[in-house]
């Protein structure tokens, strides 16, 4: 689903005008960028979270011109789903027919 289709499913869903509900989307969007850019992170109850993850200093190598490089450590974004979140998912009906019709289709064009 795309950033349009969730706009356009939240506007038809509240009766709210589409130019609102895409800058009212679109604020969300920057103040979750913004607050884990400095540091925070967001936790959304029967959602999820939206953490700084800490990934740790490694050597990285370049096969092809046979050269190790250091990559410091770092954050990256992340997002972790609430208890109720997944359970949602993982009953639900439609995710298993969806996974049942990709798995024949790999078997075809396999």
């Amino acid at each position: 689903m795309t950033k349009a289709e969730i706009i356009a499913e939240i506007a038809e869903q509240t009766g709210i005008d589409k130019a609102d509900v895409q800058t009212t989307v679109e604020a969300f969007f920057d103040v979750v960028k913004e607050s884990m850019a400095s540091g925070h992170n967001i936790y959304v109850r029967g959602f999820g979270s939206f953490v700084n993850k800490k990934r740790a200093r490694k050597i990285a190598r370049n096969i092809s011109q046979n050269t190790a490089m250091v990559i410091d450590e770092h954050f990256v974004p992340s997002f972790k789903p609430s208890k109720v979140f997944i359970d949602k998912v993982k009953s639900s009906d439609k995710v298993k027919e969806f996974n049942d019709e990709m798995k024949l289709t790999e078997e075809v064009d396999g």
